[in-house]
Order: C-alpha cells, then sequence, then structure tokens
C-alpha cells in the first residue's frame, strides 16, 4: 500500500518546515537560486510565527519574508491554483521592495528584492519548471536595475527521477512529495540536507497537533479554490467568505488547541 505522508507543498508546513530549521532554509535557498552555500551569511526571518487564525483565514498567505545579506527575500508556497498568481507576485514585490523606504532616505538605498513563488500548477506554456524574471528593456534586452528579481517553480512540471547532483530538483520533489516511497527515493541519495528534512518530516507526521492543523489548512484552502472557480464561473461581485470554528489563542502554533472543526460558507453574506 502507498502510504501518504505530510505534504511540505502545504503551506503551512512548508513554513513550519524551513522557519524552524534555518539550516534547511539556508540549503533550500542555496539550491533554488543556485548560489553557493558558503556566499550566504545571514538569514533573519522577519515573520516566523504562524497564529492560529492564519490556519484558517480567507487569502492569508503563509510566505516566509527574511533579509539574507542584505537581499529582501520572500518565499511563497501555492497550493492549489491562484488564476491571479502573477499579478500577485508582483504586488508583494513592489510592497517587499519599497517598504523599508524612509522618509528622508535615498533610492538608492533600496535592497536587492526577489521574491520566490513555488506553484502547484502549471503557469505558462513551456516545459521548463524554473522561470526567472527581471526588467528589462524589451528590444535590447537591457537589464533595467539588478534589484528585481521573481523565481517561479511549477511543481507539476519536475521530473519524478531523482538526480542527486541536482540540489533544485531536489528540493522541489521534496517539496512535491506525496509518499512514503518518494521521501525514501530522496533519503537514499545521501545528499545530507535532503536526509534531514525527510527525518524532520517524518517526526512531524507523529505530532497530532500538526496533523490535524494540515488537514484543516487543507480543507480551507481547498474550499477557497472551489469558491473561487465558482465566482469566476458565475460573476459573483461579493466575496465568499470560510470559517472554520476552531479554538482560538493568540499564541503560535505549537500551542494551538485543536477542536473538531465545521466549515460555515457565506455568500454575499447569506450562511
Amino acid at each position: 500500500m502507498v502510504k501518504s505522508v505530510i505534504r511540505v507543498k502545504l503551506d503551512v508546513i512548508f513554513k513550519m518546515l524551513f522557519s524552524e530549521n534555518l539550516d534547511l532554509l539556508h540549503e533550500l535557498l542555496s539550491g533554488l537560486l543556485e548560489l553557493p552555500k558558503e556566499s550566504i551569511k545571514n538569514i533573519v526571518i522577519k515573520n516566523s510565527e504562524i497564529l492560529p487564525d492564519g490556519l484558517y483565514g480567507k487569502l492569508v498567505r503563509m510566505d516566509l519574508n527574511m533579509d539574507v545579506d542584505g537581499k529582501l527575500i520572500n518565499v511563497e508556497m501555492q497550493y492549489g491554483k491562484d488564476y491571479n498568481f502573477r499579478e500577485r507576485i508582483l504586488f508583494h514585490w513592489s510592497k517587499l521592495y519599497s517598504g523599508e523606504l524612509k522618509s528622508g532616505f535615498d533610492f538608492s538605498e533600496l535592497k536587492p528584492t526577489i521574491c520566490i513563488g513555488i506553484v502547484d500548477f502549471n503557469m505558462f506554456d513551456c516545459e521548463a519548471f524554473h522561470s526567472d524574471f527581471t526588467v528589462m528593456e524589451r528590444s535590447r534586452h537591457e537589464v533595467l536595475t539588478e534589484k528585481c528579481g521573481v523565481h517561479i517553480f511549477e511543481l507539476p512540471k519536475i521530473s519524478k527521477k531523482v538526480n542527486k547532483n541536482n540540489l533544485m530538483e531536489l528540493w522541489l520533489q521534496l517539496i512535491n512529495a506525496e509518499t512514503e516511497e518518494e521521501l525514501e527515493m530522496l533519503e537514499q541519495t545521501g545528499v545530507m540536507p535532503i536526509q534531514k528534512a525527510v527525518y524532520v518530516l517524518h517526526k512531524m507526521s507523529e505530532d497530532e497537533k500538526i496533523q490535524e492543523a494540515a488537514r484543516l489548512r487543507e480543507r480551507a484552502l481547498l474550499l477557497e479554490s472551489e469558491m473561487r472557480r465558482v465566482e469566476r464561473r458565475e460573476g459573483l461581485e461579493e466575496g465568499i467568505h470560510i470559517v472554520p470554528v476552531v479554538v482560538i489563542h493568540d499564541k503560535p502554533l505549537n500551542n494551538l488547541e485543536i477542536v473538531p472543526s465545521e466549515v460555515h460558507v457565506t455568500i454575499n453574506g447569506e450562511v
């Protein structure tokens, strides 16, 4: 029997795994951005906590916002199709880029800003799973600035074949894994950071609170995705609100008390 595992591509699990294991985050950034590990000196996560209300709210982002050696880097895991992801990631890039500029500061002090989007759907009509964007002049291909970077990784395009020498693919295969067999194949590569990530995932999978939090978060995201399709199909102008009923404490996830949930869907203010 194929055994399912707790999935890293569920955004709350992604954030927990990498915010609580900075060495793995270091390795992930090195692999995805193809940077030498030794070139990444310091990572400061600015939004490491996962508060309970963030698990269940509509359009809540479980991203990782970091300062990495003077660069601003945001990593977002998108589980389920988002028809507006292109516009959304550009909007978040602009907010991140301009957010630290205070009155009286010089524009030259704006930091290089990179947004990384890992998406569980096909965005572009091509075979490549990695798209690397910048701001460039159309005819001369002259880059306007080196301070802008947007990377999109499309998980459905990732090969199932494991290559221990391709760290970018290994991390994306780990994120995309849905079965114990896939994790075992990655573990057998002998790549130590990947082996540690598999070990941490196994430990997380044994935690009943994490399992329940993942289940509730996945349910909320699937319902939200379905309601977006309803809105597109029926042309609803007002939003749909999904509210799972849980016990909420203003504490990080590890201290969360979770109770069996119900999901209430309201359309145009009516239950």
